[in-house]
């Protein structure tokens, strides 16, 4: 009888909750929930920027089709204007002083 009343006992004290260790857990618990927001606004800012970046793409592919279609415009219309004039008037030309 008198072991089960050590027993007992010692159950507890090791029941008991010390207000040090209860200070640890809230403080442990405010450390996850903080990392856990600063976590989730680190990555709302990557996907701000991953969006940017992807309208930047965007916008560059859009130029460089634009400057590939003047590029090829401009070819045609130097091959015209090459088949329709004379050599002799742009040897000529350059000739002259």
């Amino acid at each position: 009888m008198k072991m089960t009343k050590e027993n007992s006992r010692g159950w507890q004290f090791n029941r008991q909750v010390n207000l040090s260790v209860l200070v640890q857990l809230v403080f442990l618990a405010s450390l996850i929930v903080g990392s856990w927001v600063n976590l989730q606004r680190q990555l709302d800012l990557l996907q701000h920027d991953v969006t940017a970046l992807l309208q930047s793409q965007k916008n560059f592919e859009q130029k460089l089709e634009s400057l590939s279609a003047k590029s090829i415009s401009y070819e045609y219309r130097l091959r015209v204007i090459e088949k329709h004039l004379p050599m002799a008037d742009i040897t000529e030309g350059c000739l002259r002083p």
